[in-house]
């Protein structure tokens, strides 16, 4: 029967007026009422059928006036992010901005002096102090002094790899200096007797290689210290 009624309604209808009749129950593309004049559609072609494994690339043709296409409190949402950004970046380059590093000396601890007939040879024990006021550990690489009396260089020191100072921190590090003194005129005046203080003035120029941030910086600091090399037990004594 259902055979019967396809074929009589074949006859009755050809196929022209019934494609004719099936486009007229879809309104034109791009027309929400149906009465507006417009194109046919490009991805039906026409047909008001989706062509069978092309789904993926239909494209949906929405109303300005969705309600999807406006969304609640976007502006709100905008701002909010844009305050949320603006304060993370403020406080990574707080935290992240290089701030100084400090070397400070502290005092002589020890100096002990030893005669030879031609020269004085003294070990001096110093103390000095890093402050890191950074928010990362700053690591020292090397550390360099030169000692000189009267303008004179009479001893070196060179520390590699001494530690890290912590976030925000003060560490105190003890290093050990060798002076040498060969001038006859200096030899005379510190194995003289009738002195009690054979004081000297010592210059020392230390220079400081630190890195943080994949950043090397070198620090620098002249300072002076006053010893007494006519005796075999300086008392330990602040700087002045």
């Amino acid at each position: 029967m259902v055979g019967t009624a396809k074929a009589v309604r074949s006859l009755i209808w050809p196929r022209g007026m019934e494609k004719i009749e099936t486009l007229r129950s879809f309104p034109p593309y791009g027309s929400m009422s149906g009465s507006s004049s417009s194109d046919s559609c490009p991805t039906c072609r026409g047909i008001g059928r989706l062509p069978r494994g092309q789904e993926d690339q239909l494209v949906a043709v929405i109303p300005c006036n969705d309600v999807r296409l406006k969304p609640r409190r976007t502006k709100l949402y905008v701002c909010v992010s844009m305050v949320v950004c603006l304060l993370l970046c403020c406080l990574i380059l707080f935290l992240l901005f290089p701030r100084s590093v400090t070397l400070t000396p502290v005092s002589v601890l020890s100096v002990t002096v030893y005669f030879s007939p031609d020269a004085v040879k003294m070990h001096i024990a110093n103390r000095i102090n890093i402050t890191n006021t950074n928010y990362i550990p700053v690591q020292v690489d090397e550390f360099n002094v030169q000692s000189l009396v009267l303008g004179t260089v009479v001893g070196k020191t060179k520390i590699c790899n001494m530690s890290s100072v912590p976030t925000r921190s003060r560490e105190s590090y003890n290093f050990q200096n060798d002076l040498l003194i060969t001038d006859k005129g200096l030899v005379s005046y510190c194995k003289l007797d009738s002195i009690k203080i054979h004081t000297l003035f010592l210059e020392m120029q230390m220079t400081m290689n630190i890195s943080y941030f994949s950043h090397t910086e070198q620090l620098s600091l002249d300072t002076f210290e006053y010893i007494d090399c006519g005796n075999n037990s300086t008392i330990p004594h602040p700087m002045a």
